[in-house]
């Protein structure tokens, strides 16, 4: 099993940044894609950015040339910075990756997802 720990969220006012981090433990052997989403009450869980192993991205429109993500394989650690947040990036913010790792006594590829973490933008 893998675990995904997210940390950074908070409440920041329009224009503000914030950093989010989510770090992924277990016995893992290796970590394919990893992502931001997010979902804002009433709507769908959606996209944010997604970074994969080799380090290619891919962003939501809504977030581009605004939002920044990157990853430390090293650490198992996907980061994504926002910058110029505005109201509408409010949302519960949830870490994802695609790990091969143990899980019992296989090792078996599987999409995890963190526990979500609330990020607020409002004055």
């Amino acid at each position: 099993q893998v675990q995904l720990v997210e940390s950074g969220g908070g409440l920041v006012q329009p224009g503000g940044s914030l950093g989010l981090s989510c770090a992924a433990s277990g016995i893992i052997l290796s970590i394919g894609a990893m992502g931001w989403y997010r979902q804002a009450p009433g709507k769908q869980r959606e996209l944010v950015a997604r970074i994969r192993s080799g380090g290619s991205t891919t962003y939501a429109d809504s977030v581009k040339g605004r939002f920044t993500i990157s990853r430390d394989n090293a650490k198992n650690t996907v980061y994504l910075q926002m910058n110029s947040l505005k109201p509408e990036d409010t949302a519960v913010y949830y870490c994802n990756a695609d790990a091969l790792a143990k899980n019992g006594v296989a090792y078996r590829r599987s999409d995890y997802w963190g526990q979500g973490t609330q990020v607020t933008v409002s004055s």
